[in-house]
């Protein structure tokens, strides 16, 4: 078993984290445990009652926080038209001069974005930026003829989400240094959005279980009935 850290050990002294809370509880308990010296990511935790290996049962998809994810993100663009990408706020933007640095072992950026004609050559990198999660995919919002719009829509807030191998998955909902009512709200979004993302052939359960926690404190688990709730009981 693994040792737990000093500061794990102080945030278990806060409650009893075997019992279940509201997310209004949830977020002031985690204001209570001891905080890093680096303002810490905060994430929703997910096991859903699905079946990883069944094709149509796979879960995916956007989340645009309300209040953002509080996390800096490297927007990489590929485009014919890199000067009009980078105006719109992208960090890195161009096509044949990206493809080949991405082949060579760069990959100093957070998201990557691309126009439709431009599809055809980043699918010579489809090898490396699909392992990663990086690649742009219409499903995702990342490819889209409307540059301006996606690379906006991903600085002011957007959260992809995807399920993995085990029917879990984790979504950033926020930093620590948000305040409750911000993170409160990132959450309920961040479920409403995965709920309707729930595959139609499932008709039990869909999520069966969620922890909040930050990158430095231990989970803290939610209740079950905020599921319904949240989602208007569309489980």
């Amino acid at each position: 078993m693994k040792k737990r850290s000093k500061r794990q050990l102080k945030g278990h002294e806060v409650a009893d984290l075997s019992q279940h809370f509201s997310i209004e509880n949830a977020v002031a308990l985690l204001e209570r445990m001891p905080k890093a010296r680096f303002d810490e990511t905060v994430e929703l935790a997910l096991h859903l009652g699905v079946d990883p290996k069944q094709s149509d049962q796979m879960v995916r998809g956007i989340v645009s926080l309300p209040n953002g994810s509080g996390k800096r993100v490297r927007v990489l663009v590929f485009t014919e038209k890199p000067e009009e990408a980078i105006g719109a706020g992208a960090d890195f933007a161009g096509l044949e001069d990206l493809i080949e640095k991405i082949q060579s072992g760069w990959l100093d950026f957070d998201v990557a974005i691309s126009t439709t004609s431009a599809m055809k050559q980043v699918r010579n990198v489809a090898r490396i930026l699909g392992p990663r999660g990086i690649m742009p995919n219409p499903k995702s919002g990342t490819v889209s003829d409307d540059i301006a719009g996606a690379v906006c829509e991903v600085k002011a807030g957007r959260v992809e989400f995807k399920m993995d191998k085990t029917a879990n998955m984790a979504v950033v909902v926020g930093k620590r240094s948000f305040s409750a009512d911000k993170l409160v709200e990132n959450i309920k979004t961040t479920i409403d959005v995965v709920v309707k993302a729930k595959p139609a052939s499932i008709s039990g359960g869909f999520i069966k279980n969620m922890t909040l926690t930050a990158t430095m404190t231990p989970g803290i688990r939610l209740e079950r009935g905020i599921y319904s709730v949240v989602s208007g009981g569309a489980l």
